[in-house]
């Protein structure tokens, strides 16, 4: 008896283990089907004084190269100018290939790029992997894996990761966070049948307090670990903007609204509204000469439907304004948005007309002057918002980059100071602020010269710089 017992339990010990070994390899075999799906991005970041390098991961979109980084991949402080050298590494490789960058999405946030014609059979589309009838989201328990990359020093060598869905919620997006992590932001994630199912976000990944044993009185260290992501997007929300592919690096067309610091409201100004199982948003400032002020928009206002439908509920409910930027950045210049405030305890219906945005600092002219150790860039609308200035005093340039232990760095101007005068002249454009500074730079017989800025909206310092002639 206890022989036949003992038979039957080896039998289904092999059972086991040979399911488990099947399961295995189907798993091992659909994640090397798609590992060329991601990239490895290398970039170089040109300052005014030096060069910065820059690396990402990448996931393959389309059959002609097109590959997208997430948003945290690139500071927009940076200009398209400045990004310079992108290569693209496939898993594994030691050496890259020359890409180039198409611009940043606005809606999105990502970063598109092109690589090199000769690497495209290389690549895999991650859509190849998105069956004829999309794939449902995933339910809370299901098991999910992704792809992840290593640093260059181990030659973005690839690795699997996988948990199961704790959560989904809309942050507006439906969003999934997993027990752990299971990808590299910005890189796919898949279910166990290897189909399509979202794209993982930056900054979801575990943070661990470290302490010394041999100091224990000492401050503990905070590791994050930024390689990896535990939360997506699923696939529904991500599938409709891989065609948004930008036609110039800046990613024009931008709408604009001009509705300014929105607010959720609470619960009990929506119960004093008789909100019912929806959001609610209050408009704290309308832009000066905005698309929301030629519609009519009012401070405080209180929109509480978009396009004829009441904004969905939400939790937080904080998450509501991201839904109305997204409802309005998915569309074009020249289209009509419906809103329906409450002003005054009357509903009242709104039609804007929603325009190109004007310039951002991003896309604003600048220069370096090395004489000086500073560069100003031109000042545009959102320097404006920023510092509460109607349009008709929008002037002046604004310090972009000082360098340490220069002139300007020592007379104590600061990068986003406000520059309004150069040697007692008023200064009214970006040109006339850059011939001012040229002039100054290519006499050689100047030892100083002043400068009259403005910083925090309040307060104004007079520097005197002190040129090293």
């Amino acid at each position: 008896m206890i022989r036949r017992l003992s038979r039957i339990l080896a039998i289904a010990g092999l059972c086991v283990l040979s399911t488990a070994q099947a399961i295995s390899a189907t798993l091992a075999e659909l994640w090397a089907e798609r590992t060329p799906c991601v990239v490895a991005v290398e970039f170089m970041i040109e300052m005014e004084t030096d060069r910065q390098t820059g690396n990402a991961c990448g996931t393959v979109i389309d059959d002609h190269g097109t590959i997208i980084l997430p948003p945290m991949a690139i500071n927009l402080r940076f200009t398209p100018e400045q990004l310079k050298d992108f290569k693209v590494f496939l898993p594994g490789a030691v050496t890259g290939k020359p890409a180039q960058y198409l611009g940043t999405d606005a809606l999105t946030g990502w970063h598109f790029l092109r690589a090199d014609e000769s690497q495209w059979a290389e690549l895999t589309p991650v859509t190849r992997f998105v069956p004829a009838k999309a794939a449902p989201a995933p339910a809370l328990g299901d098991e999910v894996w992704g792809l992840a990359l290593r640093e260059k020093d181990e030659d973005f060598m690839p690795y699997l990761l996988s948990a199961r869905v704790a959560l989904l919620n809309r942050f507006p997006q439906l969003t999934a966070v997993a027990q752990q992590e299971v990808a590299s932001p910005g890189l796919p994630v898949f279910n166990s049948a290897g189909e399509f199912v979202g794209l993982a976000l930056s900054s979801f990944a575990q943070t661990y307090l470290q302490f010394s044993r041999d100091n224990p009185g000492g401050m503990p260290i905070m590791n994050v670990n930024a390689e990896e992501s535990s939360a997506f997007h699923v696939a529904e929300e991500v599938l409709p903007y891989f065609s948004r592919i930008p036609t110039n690096p800046h990613g024009r067309p931008k709408v604009w609204l001009g509705t300014f610091r929105l607010e959720s409201v609470t619960p009990e100004v929506a119960a004093f509204l008789k909100l019912e199982n929806q959001s609610a948003v209050m408009v704290s400032e309308v832009l000066e000469n905005s698309p929301a002020e030629k519609a009519g928009f009012k401070e405080r206002d209180i929109i509480v439907a978009l396009d004829g439908q009441p904004l969905p509920k939400f939790r937080p409910a904080r998450v509501v304004t991201g839904f109305i930027d997204r409802e309005v950045g998915r569309r074009l210049p020249g289209q009509k948005v419906a809103f329906t405030v409450v002003r005054d305890g009357q509903r009242v219906e709104l039609e804007a007309v929603l325009e190109d945005s004007p310039k951002d600092p991003r896309e604003a002219m600048r220069r370096y002057f090395e004489s000086v150790g500073c560069a100003v860039r031109e000042f545009v609308y959102m320097d404006g918002i920023y510092r509460k200035e109607k349009l008709s005093a929008h002037a002046g340039v604004v310090a972009y980059f000082v360098k340490a232990n220069s002139p300007a760095a020592a007379a104590g101007l600061r990068p986003d100071d406000w520059v309004k005068e150069i040697d007692g002249t008023e200064v009214k454009t970006y040109q006339q602020a850059i011939d001012l500074l040229g002039a100054i730079e290519a006499d050689k017989t100047r030892s100083e010269f002043v400068l009259l800025v403005s910083r925090g909206g309040s307060e104004t310092a007079v520097l005197r710089v002190k040129l090293n002639r």
